[in-house]
């Protein structure tokens, strides 16, 4: 069975890794069995074989692969005859995009909001390494990263129109059903929605209906963990 080592917080079913979730979505898109094996971020010796030190690692066999995109591509590539992630090399070069494009305006936004949540709900063993990781990038104490996050959701709610002008088309960002655009787009929303009661997106936005939508794929396989926002 494929194994996935994905980022989990002081509970084993809090699953909040918004580059993990994209492989999640693809392996069960595909109809993959998998085991997600919970991994803190202090366990880089666990991952180790893998030549770094982040998740998401996936093990098929005897082959190892990291980073979203490039399980992503694997998955396509080692099995063709799964529905299709992508619908072709064009499809996937746009899917390329969404992907970078998410990382850096989506989960750019979103991290600022939610910092001190992710801080609230990891293992104690990784809560001195997280502040000081993460206040090194930011330059500043969580506390305030997140402090004016009232003015800053909406920074992030703006930053959301090209999704709304892409669902008011189609009911997913990849056409009349979901894939791996879609998968990776959503991943920045069950973060949050994992370990935060930050209100993102309000829910009269397109954006929240989609999102809704796509909590509801695979016998809603994005509520079978631990949240906090609904």
């Amino acid at each position: 069975m494929i194994q996935l080592y994905d980022l989990a917080g002081a509970r084993d079913d809090c699953r909040f890794s918004s580059n993990c979730w994209p492989v999640r979505m693809a392996l069960l898109h595909k109809g993959l069995p998998f085991e997600a094996i919970p991994w803190r971020f202090t366990d880089k010796q666990t991952i180790a074989f893998s030549g770094q030190g982040l998740v998401p690692v996936l093990v098929d066999g005897d082959l190892t692969v990291f980073d979203k995109w490039k399980i992503a591509e694997y998955l396509e590539e080692a099995y063709p005859d799964r529905p299709s992630l992508f619908g072709g090399e064009r499809g996937q070069a746009l899917a390329h995009f969404v992907t970078n494009w998410t990382s850096s305006v989506i989960a750019g936004h979103a991290i600022r909001l939610i910092l001190t949540d992710i801080f609230a709900v990891i293992h104690d063993k990784d809560k001195e390494y997280f502040r000081t990781s993460r206040e090194q990038r930011f330059g500043m104490s969580l506390e305030a990263v997140v402090e004016d996050r009232d003015t800053g959701v909406g920074e992030l709610r703006r930053s959301l129109q090209p999704l709304r002008m892409s669902l008011a088309r189609t009911p997913y960002l990849s056409g009349d059903t979901p894939a791996w655009a879609d998968y990776v787009a959503f991943g920045p929303f069950q973060w949050a929605r994992s370990v935060s009661r930050f209100q993102l997106i309000k829910s009269d936005d397109p954006v929240f209906a989609w999102r809704s939508r796509m909590i509801d794929l695979f016998d809603q396989a994005a509520n079978k963990v631990h949240i906090l926002n609904t």
